[in-house]
């Protein structure tokens, strides 16, 4: 973890590993070769990940996340990227930063994304667009604008190096960019208005719920290895001025009880929550509004909850927790990054409370 921090990036050696394990495919449908597998599935393997190191699990969720892109492209453009290699990585950002100009069998590709995470180990990238018809914003049905996530070769784009950051450096979260890039149509979709061309209850599953899915994961995985690292700091530690270790100071006992009974009921609501989804997915193929309302409620709550334990951790670890040595303050610094994504803002919490009380609510990206 301190490697690859000081690499800003995860090594080769460590993509190999979970490119080779089908970490990167759980999400893309079998019949690319892929694992699609349950959400519970997906949670708990980023989680074991993101406990060893944060980074590690959150590249491990933005790759794994981003393979959902092949269960909506079209046949052959899925085939090309996920289909041919088992071991292909894609990644990049659904913010619609980019412009989209149609031409003759595609369009033309313009524009620069931050928070690219894993992109210097992406083969192929992908960033959101507005489409631009005769030099206006194509519009839906709706009167919305057609934004599309365009997906291109890693090659066809620039790496900008802009992540220098407090947190979840090993992530390498730089900027990508393209400039006139000619995308074909196939090679485009919108996690808005279109339907996944993949059948199975995975993808009954909204896109950018999965996607908090994987960042909670990521939260809880940080939280795990906060506690446990506690718990051993506390029982070889004697502090200044006392004869007894650490782990006798009633104080401690209480934060660490506190900070267990935290991440386990944050964990025990996400598992209820995404296996009650499950089953109605099984069941009826869909997951209805107050679901995925639930669900983003199960996620954000997890990821906050769990930079409340890390927070106590942190702060029952002392002065030793500060020093660059000790996982605690990388755990402190990487759950306070993952905390800032907006997939699990706390605004995401006033959206599931106006859905779970009847009102009307925007849940285009829900």
């Amino acid at each position: 973890a301190a490697e690859t921090e000081r690499q800003r990036r995860l090594s080769p050696g460590l993509v190999h590993a979970l490119a080779a394990g089908g970490v990167f495919r759980m999400c893309v449908p079998r019949a690319l070769g892929g694992g699609e597998v349950e959400p519970a599935t997906m949670i708990g393997t980023i989680e074991t990940i993101a406990a060893a190191d944060g980074a590690a699990g959150w590249s491990a969720m933005i790759g794994a996340t981003s393979g959902v892109a092949s269960a909506y492209l079209a046949e052959e453009a899925a085939r090309e990227i996920y289909g041919s290699d088992p071991e292909v990585v894609s990644g990049g950002a659904f913010a619609p930063l980019g412009k989209a100009t149609v031409v003759d069998g595609g369009y033309r590709v313009t524009g620069r994304w931050p928070f690219a995470s894993g992109c210097e180990h992406c083969a192929w990238l992908m960033g959101g667009s507005v489409v631009l018809d005769g030099g206006q914003p194509r519009l839906l049905p709706s009167g919305m604008p057609d934004n599309r996530l365009m997906l291109f070769p890693a090659t066809a784009a620039r790496i900008i190096d802009t992540w220098d950051v407090a947190g979840l450096r090993g992530t390498g979260s730089h900027d990508i960019a393209v400039a006139d890039c000619f995308v074909p149509a196939a090679r485009s979709l919108s996690l808005i208005s279109d339907r996944p061309r993949a059948r199975g209850p995975l993808y009954a599953f909204p896109v950018f719920g999965l996607l908090a899915l994987g960042i909670a994961a990521v939260a809880l995985g940080i939280a795990r290895r906060a506690l446990d690292e506690l718990v051993a700091l506390a029982g070889a530690k004697t502090p200044t001025g006392s004869r007894r270790l650490l782990a006798e100071r009633p104080v401690i006992q209480a934060e660490v009880a506190r900070a267990e009974a935290t991440l386990g009921a944050a964990r025990a609501f996400l598992a209820e929550t995404v296996g009650g989804a499950w089953e109605r997915a099984q069941a009826a193929g869909a997951i209805d509004i107050r679901e995925r309302a639930r669900l983003r409620l199960a996620a954000t709550h997890a990821t906050l909850a769990s930079a409340c334990a890390v927070d106590l951790a942190y702060g029952a670890g002392g002065g030793t927790a500060v020093y660059a040595a000790s996982p605690l303050q990388r755990c402190f610094r990487d759950i306070h990054v993952a905390t800032q994504h907006v997939m699990v803002a706390p605004a995401t919490l006033e959206l599931a409370g106006r859905i779970l009380l009847g009102l009307e609510a925007d849940t285009a990206m829900l």
